[in-house]
């Protein structure tokens, strides 16, 4: 306001300096505007980066949450299927007791007798079948 009071006086200025004053400052005034410029230009080149940076994640972020989808739908439907395979399990293992407990019955334990070394099995052995048979 008081650079508009000043080139709107005549009185205390003459014409010609005044013109040369004001066009200097309307230069210094449009040289700071041109620096403003260029450092906003500098601030929007910095903030397109800082987007396609963000897109990028964002891209990478997507594809793993389709990825962690699909995984998770993947689990959900596997664990109605635990019921049923626990069942099948537990069948399973019965069968195989009732299979080893059959398998046993007709089996000659011998108590006793170190299992380190088949010489000493082999001689044992023979010792009780010697035993065994009929005189």
């Amino acid at each position: 306001m008081a650079a508009q009071q000043t080139l709107s006086s005549p009185a205390t200025v003459p014409a010609e300096p005044q013109t040369l004053d004001a066009s200097d400052r309307i230069l210094q005034e449009i040289t700071v505007v041109g620096q403003c410029l260029e450092a906003m230009d500098l601030k929007i080149t910095e903030l397109y980066a800082v987007s396609a940076s963000i897109r990028s994640d964002r891209a990478c972020f997507s594809e793993k949450v389709a990825d962690l989808d699909q995984r998770l739908t993947t689990v959900e439907d596997h664990i109605g299927m635990l019921p049923e395979h626990d069942a099948e399990l537990q069948t399973l293992r019965e069968k195989i007791t009732d299979l080893e407990d059959r398998s046993c019955r007709d089996n000659v334990r011998f108590f006793g007798i170190p299992e380190k070394r088949k010489v000493l099995i082999s001689k044992h052995s023979f010792k009780v079948y010697y035993l065994s048979s009929p005189v």
